[in-house]
């Protein structure tokens, strides 16, 4: 079963951009204050606990612990901040993302298989 990593240094993040070279990283950007953000990120945990494929791996960052972090993620990746946010990263880009009321279950089946598939 896959597990959620959260990033909470810079180092982290770096790894994680870094991993996306190797393999698919999902990242997910979770308000811990939104009522929106609490229904995706049950959503999101749900999806990764149903994963058995090792190639993908899955990041967390809490925006109101890590407003750098999340800034230096829209930085990097120019994909405008929103939170709730996922984000499908290979080779240090964004090959997916969906914020809000469109992260489902369906949604991030048809985003992540596919990524991993092309991995």
């Amino acid at each position: 079963m896959a597990q959620i990593t959260k990033l909470e240094s810079q180092e982290a993040l770096d790894a994680a951009f870094t991993e996306s070279q190797d393999q698919t990283v999902v990242l997910f950007k979770h308000s811990l204050i939104c009522p929106t953000s609490s229904r995706a990120f049950d959503v999101f945990q749900s999806f990764v606990s149903d994963q058995l494929d090792e190639r993908a791996s899955f990041k967390l960052i809490e925006i109101q612990r890590q407003r750098a972090l999340s800034r230096e993620v829209e930085q990097r990746t120019e994909v405008k901040h929103e939170s709730p946010q996922v984000l499908v990263l290979q080779d240090g880009q964004v090959i997916w993302h969906d914020s809000h009321w469109r992260i489902t279950a369906e949604a991030l089946e048809d985003a992540v298989p596919t990524a991993v598939a092309s991995s």
